[in-house]
């Protein structure tokens, strides 16, 4: 968390305060292929693992079969990983930058799990999604862009999502006063680090779905987390 990308976005506050974003450059960590990711990601599995979990054990309890998963962002991989051990036919493709992706497969095949994980490597709003998928994992992702560019990437994924399909959100989601809990500083760090992101409250994170053409969304607390996952389906119940 105080790696230069982070920690230098808030050596130019005052100007990122004044024009409404990052002053790191044109798209301070949103840039292509940012090498931080890797480190990021690496360091990021033991404090996501209890929310993978949680997800994973979310989706078994649905009592729905789940043979393809899509998980945007991977990064570590751990929140499709999770979802394999509880699904055994369950196959994982993954999508992050290429470098970053190389941290998944560790992961993938420290699991047992290398012949059931697949890569697609490149931007999430530009590769091409094959769908047919069951579930579809937005892992702290969405936060990083402002709201039109976000119901881009859901609308994107509306049609490869399976019927019964459901999109798996893990975000920061402040309550409507947009300060508790725990989300006001996340905003800053968004402020600080990116062109335009921010922590989106369930309202607007329902809006940006709704919008793009899903159905309905719900919110879940996540216990030993400050996070909340949002489970939205493709169509209304």
């Amino acid at each position: 968390m105080l790696a230069p990308p982070l920690y230098d976005g808030f050596r130019c506050l005052t100007e990122a305060v004044r024009t409404g974003g990052t002053a790191l450059d044109d798209q301070g960590t949103t840039a292509d292929a940012h090498p931080e990711w890797v480190t990021f990601a690496r360091a990021m599995i033991p404090m996501m693992m209890p929310s993978a979990q949680w997800i994973a054990e979310y989706v078994a309890s649905q009592q729905q079969p789940v043979t393809h998963v899509l998980d945007i962002a991977a990064g570590h991989g751990i929140f499709g990983i999770e979802i394999a051990r509880q699904f055994t036919g369950a196959n994982i493709v993954a999508v992050d930058w290429p470098t970053v992706l190389e941290v998944a497969k560790e992961q993938a095949h420290a699991s047992g799990m290398q012949h059931r994980y697949a890569t697609l490597p490149g931007n999430a709003f530009e590769v091409e999604y094959q769908g047919g998928y069951d579930v579809i994992l937005l892992a702290n992702f969405l936060h990083h862009f402002d709201p039109q560019t976000c119901q881009g990437l859901l609308r994107k994924l509306h049609p490869v999502l399976n019927e019964h399909g459901l999109v798996i959100t893990l975000d920061f989601v402040p309550n409507d006063d947009r300060v508790s809990p725990a989300s006001a500083d996340f905003s800053l760090v968004m402020l600080a680090t990116t062109p335009s992101g921010d922590a989106y409250t369930f309202r607007e994170l329902e809006a940006m779905f709704r919008h793009a053409g899903f159905g309905q969304s719900e919110m879940y607390y996540v216990p030993n987390s400050i996070e909340h996952v949002i489970v939205t389906h493709k169509s209304l119940l």
